[in-house]
């Protein structure tokens, strides 16, 4: 189940964030001065091959996968985002839906549609 994570440090002012996790996902949500959404990334499959579905209303979408930086236990870089190709926008959403139970609904809702979106624009991929 997502859950909020608490006092999450504000690294920019001008876009202040929400942060929610569970063993599955990390959602970063992004706001506006307004209070409303200015973008989201949705990380997933947190203990296997671990990807990134980002969207920002100012450019859009981007998926990829994340690369640890870790060759080995010895070694602790920061991790970076890499293309990567197919999302499988079914299994997310199902996952994703089954583990937001209280979430803000507006959250929900964002991340749910902006998911079929991107799915329909990426169907050939």
């Amino acid at each position: 189940m997502l859950k909020e994570v608490q006092n999450v440090l504000q690294k920019d002012r001008d876009r202040p964030r929400r942060w929610f996790e569970d063993d599955y996902f990390d959602l970063i949500v992004w706001y506006r001065d307004d209070g409303g959404i200015s973008g989201f990334q949705l990380c997933y499959d947190m203990s296997g091959m671990e990807r990134a579905l980002t969207w920002q209303d100012e450019y859009g979408f981007s998926h990829n996968r994340i690369d640890s930086g870790r060759e080995d236990f010895h070694t602790l870089e920061t991790p970076i985002l890499v293309a990567d190709g197919k999302f499988d926008a079914h299994m997310v959403l199902e996952k994703f839906i089954g583990r937001c139970a209280g979430m803000d609904n507006e959250i929900y809702h964002i991340v749910t549609e902006r998911i079929k979106e991107y799915a329909k624009l990426n169907r050939g991929m």
